[in-house]
């Protein structure tokens, strides 16, 4: 980690780190977890405005939905913010895309803000709405930034600062949801905004830093400005190999102009990465992680942990995802990528199926109830230093320059399609099956594991040319995908 830190000491590239860290995943960490702790105070402001405007205490069925949509919205306007990633890219570039985001966040805040002195539940929807829009996109710009101005051999670790300030941001709102804090009635509004502060700060700091060394030789052409990018955020020097490397991709990128989202979903040449990093984001959202984080207030209930415990117990959850996703910069680069992903996901379905099984036996003592809510910290901590750590990684270094930015567009929209049919359906999926919800989970993680150590080739090391080379080569069913394609072609 020394070795990592003072080679990003050396230039701008760590300061470029952390702006972008907080102005990016920090933001969707932060609205993930937030909402856990004001939750009543938030439902009972749903009563209270409802009341006012028509004098009569809504059904639960209404607060219920009301409620869902709040906690749904932030990834439905996550959903539009990650289909808008590829026309921000083209007009703006990564850089002014990445102001863009801090921008819309502020924006978001302030309306947040106004929604309690307005009396408007719709305001928090809308907020939540903007809050997701800024984080769909900042959260694609955010992996490929890092990927683009990451040397090969310390890539992993660099694009992996991306779980770590997600991560960060889930611990920031579980603390700051806190009753001591801002968890309070009459501050949770304030809570929800609190975020916008570090938008702010990449609003101003962004200008000053490079624009993706990656970008400016690959797609702009501009090999001067490439190398000065590069010497700005890493220190004096040559940087030959890097820009080798780059020229390389250039070729193969000028044979294969840059890709719509369309076009790639018709090429069968990487059809097999798509579907891969597709499945993953479905499995880390459809894994209970989601759910985890956004409704841990519920999930401890039904565990049975006191009320007035866990907020606290969520807390302690936060840290320990912390302390794992920090540790896993460690593993990445030795153990490699693949590992992480089907061992995490193996470690995930034996947990959730002893949670399941201790909570249909939390009658019997009371210290069932913390023995489930252990093993529910420990699903955090296997999520964290695998696959959660892992799939941003994966992202960055499984497309060549002309597929990424389309692949972004994909996965985000899927992604952020996933969070939001969680986020909406958990609460009645809770309702109706109780602890038996959580064997769903467990289902998937199994499936996860399975399709990652059958199917998923290891990246460390290699450039994303051979990465690409691997996906051809994997045989499905009989045949590797540039097999089928020549088969295609003679007939």
């Amino acid at each position: 980690m020394e070795n990592l830190l003072q080679r990003l000491a050396r230039g701008k590239a760590l300061l470029l780190v952390i702006v972008l860290g907080f102005g990016g995943n920090f933001q969707s960490g932060y609205h993930f977890t937030a909402l856990s702790s004001p939750t009543p105070f938030i439902q009972s402001f749903i009563n209270s405005s409802w009341y006012e405007r028509w004098k009569e205490i809504p059904p639960p069925e209404t607060v219920t939905v009301l409620w869902s949509l709040i906690v749904a919205s932030f990834a439905i306007g996550g959903f539009c913010g990650g289909f808008c990633v590829n026309f921000i890219a083209r007009i703006m570039g990564r850089k002014k895309g990445v102001i863009c985001s801090g921008c819309i966040a502020v924006v978001a805040a302030v309306i947040m803000l106004s929604s309690k002195p307005a009396k408007s539940f719709e305001m928090i929807i809308v907020a939540r709405i903007l809050a997701g829009f800024s984080a769909g996109f900042g959260w694609s710009f955010h992996i490929i930034y890092l990927s683009e101005i990451s040397p090969k051999s310390i890539r992993g670790r660099v694009t992996l600062t991306s779980a770590n300030f997600m991560t960060f941001g889930r611990l920031s709102g579980q603390l700051f949801g806190l009753t001591e804090i801002l968890g309070r009635e009459e501050l949770w509004n304030v809570a929800l905004a609190l975020p916008a502060c570090f938008s702010v700060l990449q609003v101003l700091v962004f200008p000053f830093l490079p624009e993706s060394p990656r970008y400016l030789f690959i797609e702009k052409g501009d090999k001067e400005a490439c190398r000065k990018a590069l010497q700005t955020l890493w220190g004096p020097g040559s940087y030959k190999q890097e820009m080798d490397e780059m020229f390389i991709e250039q070729e193969n990128t000028d044979a294969a102009h840059s890709k719509s989202p369309l076009q790639l979903l018709m090429d069968r040449t990487v059809r097999l990465q798509l579907v891969t990093i597709v499945l993953i984001y479905w499995f880390n959202q459809l894994s209970g992680m989601s759910a985890i984080t956004t409704f841990s207030f519920d999930i401890f209930m039904q565990s049975g942990v006191p009320e007035d415990m866990i907020r606290y117990v969520t807390l302690g959850l936060g840290v320990c995802q912390l302390v794992t996703s920090m540790s896993s910069s460690f593993l990445i680069e030795r153990i490699g990528r693949r590992p992480m992903f089907w061992g995490g996901y193996g470690a995930m379905c034996t947990s959730w199926v002893v949670v399941t099984i201790l909570l249909n036996l939390k009658g019997l003592s009371d210290w069932v109830s913390y023995i489930a809510a252990a093993f529910i910290i420990l699903i955090i901590v296997f999520f964290g230093g695998g696959p959660g750590a892992s799939a941003g990684t994966l992202c960055s270094e499984i497309f060549i320059q002309s597929d990424r930015m389309a692949a972004s567009v994909i996965v985000g929209m899927l992604r952020w399609l996933a969070i939001a049919v969680m986020n909406f359906a958990f609460p009645f999926l809770i309702k109706a099956l109780g602890s038996y919800s959580f064997v769903l989970f467990a289902c998937v993680c199994l499936l996860a594991s399975l399709y990652t150590f059958f199917i998923l080739p290891e990246t460390k090391g290699k450039t994303m040319l051979e990465i690409s080379e691997e996906f051809k080569a994997i045989m499905v069913c009989g045949k590797s995908s540039s097999e089928k394609i020549i088969t295609e072609i003679k007939l």
